[in-house]
C-alpha cells in the first residue's frame, strides 16, 4: 500500500504542477485535436469533493478526508498478508485522498484537469479514489461470494437456501 499511494500522491502533484504552471485558470487544451469534442485538459478548481460536488464546504471535506487517512492507515494495518487486492485498492484510496488534502490545506482548493466534457472536470486523484473504492468493493463482494461458494450459500436469515439461491427456505 505505501508504495501505491506514494506513486498516486506523487503522480497526481505533478500533473497538477504541470497543470497550474502552463496553463491559465479555465484554458483548455486538446492533446489529441481529432478527440476535442470528447476529451480535453481544462484547468479549473474545486473548493468542493470529487466532481465538483458540494461547492464551498473544502474545510468539512478536508476534516472528513483526515479522518479516511486514519481509517485506511489503520485498516490496512489489520489486514492479513494475503489481501494484496485490497491492499492496491486501499494504496489507491490513501494516494488520492493525500492528493486532494494536500492541495485543501496548501491552497484551500483543488485543481482539476480531466474533461471528458459530460462529466465535471477531475484529476488523478479522483480517479484513483474512485478506483479503489471500486477495486474495494470488487474485492470484498468476491471474498463473501467465494466464502459463500465454499460453505455453502446462507440466506438472509441464516438458514441454508438451495444451492445457488441467496433466499432462505421458507419455514
Amino acid at each position: 500500500m505505501p508504495v501505491v499511494a506514494v506513486l498516486i500522491l506523487v503522480a497526481d502533484q505533478v500533473s497538477k504542477y504541470l497543470v497550474v504552471t502552463y496553463m491559465e485558470l479555465g484554458e483548455s487544451w486538446s492533446p489529441i485535436p481529432a478527440l476535442e469534442r470528447l476529451f480535453v485538459f481544462r484547468y479549473a478548481t474545486n473548493t468542493g469533493v470529487a466532481f465538483g460536488l458540494f461547492p464551498d464546504k473544502g474545510y468539512l471535506f478536508m476534516v472528513i478526508a483526515m479522518a479516511v487517512v486514519v481509517i485506511i492507515v489503520l485498516y490496512y494495518r489489520h489486514l492479513p498478508r494475503g489481501q494484496w487486492l485490497i491492499r492496491i485498492s486501499l494504496g489507491l484510496q490513501l494516494g488520492g485522498a493525500l492528493g486532494n488534502l494536500l492541495d485543501r490545506v496548501r491552497l484551500g482548493r483543488v485543481t482539476d484537469f480531466i474533461d471528458f466534457r459530460i462529466w465535471p472536470v477531475f484529476n488523478l486523484a479522483d480517479m484513483s479514489i474512485v478506483a479503489g473504492v471500486s477495486i474495494l468493493a470488487f474485492s470484498l463482494l468476491r471474498e463473501d461470494w467465494l466464502e459463500r461458494k465454499q460453505h455453502g450459500t446462507e440466506g438472509i436469515e441464516g438458514k441454508k437456501g438451495k444451492k445457488g439461491s441467496s433466499l432462505p427456505l421458507s419455514d
